[in-house]
């Protein structure tokens, strides 16, 4: 009988740490403002972030078209006034004190009903001293421009603070009901003046590099679009809008310029850039092809793989013949159906061989794929 005496217990493996959520996506992010907390906070969960500034804000202390309207309001007071944004509403005030017209605009809108859009213009419209009437609980433009047409705004002067674009239907509508619009652009938004690293994220959205693209204005949607067609590639972009890559908005408003153009977005149900990241974790990872493969499970994300939970970063060449695999798990995919899938590889079916090769030592586990003699390589499912 064998002496158990000098049998120690087992200690338990522990299981391996989890990869992040976002582990092996690559996202973009178009914001020229706060974009740098949105990234720490794409950072955070695992995400590779690639930047690119879709626009560029004109000064404030510079903007001659907010300093126009600003006297005018002065000089003649609004009946109406309607904040849209708490930074805008903020910025406005900052901006009328330091052209010396501070105390004359706090005047002029302490005559005027005041309404807010959301909590934040509604704080900053107090911030200012000044008093809200009122304010929707849904945060939306369209409920304000209700509001003010069933009071009725025929003959009244009604100031609308913009934020980045024109609201275009909001002021014409207003104008079409017998009101005087005078409209404060505050934050007005111009395309970068380097365009650069717009066109580096314009090339990784048309060739498969981008999983996802991040929105938090509508302008920044246009101005993407619109560099698309300066280059020549809207279909190539609408194509990956559509098809492969995750629009990604902030609220309804940002995403409103996809949308018409039947690109389907993700978007928070609060308009908030915390709840926008939230719903990204969880739609991207959501659309990962997951499988079983000999004994193993086999997760596919964007430019990586996850094998039984551990990130396995891949090389693009590897990561297209996994795709290739991937959509016929189990049946063998011949080398010359490979080789079409491979970016850039000529008539060369060895470079399938090498690449392969660096696919098996990057997932780990080589006898994830089994090589059939002859005719090519299956997924082993």
């Amino acid at each position: 009988m064998a002496d158990l005496t000098d049998c120690q217990p087992t200690e338990p493996v522990p299981p391996l740490p989890a990869a992040p959520p976002l582990a092996g996506y690559t996202i973009g992010i178009t914001a020229a403002r706060r974009a740098d907390e949105l990234a720490a906070l794409l950072q955070r969960r695992g995400a590779t972030v690639l930047r690119a500034p879709a626009l560029r804000i004109v000064p404030l202390a510079d903007d001659t078209e907010l300093l126009a309207a600003t006297r005018a309001l002065v000089a003649d007071p609004p009946d109406l006034a309607v904040a849209t944004t708490g930074i805008g509403f903020r910025g406005w005030i900052e901006a009328a004190e330091g052209w010396g017209l501070g105390d004359g605009l706090i005047a002029a809108l302490g005559k005027a009903t005041v309404l807010a859009r959301g909590p934040k213009a509604k704080g900053a419209i107090r911030a200012a001293g000044l008093r809200e009437e009122w304010s929707p609980e849904s945060e939306s433009s369209a409920e304000v421009l209700e509001r003010l047409l069933e009071q009725g705004v025929a003959g009244r002067r009604i100031a609308v603070q913009l934020h980045g674009a024109p609201l275009r239907d909001f002021v014409t509508s207003l104008a079409a009901a017998g009101a005087e619009v005078v409209e404060v652009p505050v934050y007005r938004w111009l395309p970068p003046v380097d365009l650069v690293p717009l066109d580096r994220l314009l090339d990784a959205c048309c060739n498969g590099t981008l999983d996802a693209v991040t929105f938090t204005s509508a302008p920044a949607a246009i101005s993407l679009l619109e560099r698309a067609a300066e280059r020549g590639l809207t279909d190539e972009l609408l194509h990956a809008l559509r098809h492969d890559l995750l629009p990604v908005c902030v609220g309804p408003v940002t995403a409103a310029p996809l949308e018409e153009l039947d690109i389907p977005t993700a978007k928070p149900e609060r308009m908030r850039l915390g709840a926008m990241v939230q719903t990204l974790t969880a739609e991207l990872p959501a659309r990962s092809r997951r499988l079983t493969v000999a004994g193993h499970t086999l997760e596919l994300r964007g430019q990586a793989a996850l094998v039984d939970g551990e990130l396995r970063p891949v090389p693009p060449a590897g990561m297209a013949l996994l795709r290739a695999l991937a959509r016929r798990p189990g049946w063998v995919v011949p080398r010359a159906e490979l080789l079409r899938a491979l970016p850039g590889s000529g008539e060369d079916e060895h470079a399938v061989e090498t690449a392969m090769a660096r696919l098996r030592a990057a997932l780990g586990t080589p006898r994830l794929i089994a090589t059939v003699v002859k005719r090519g390589y299956r997924l082993a499912v």
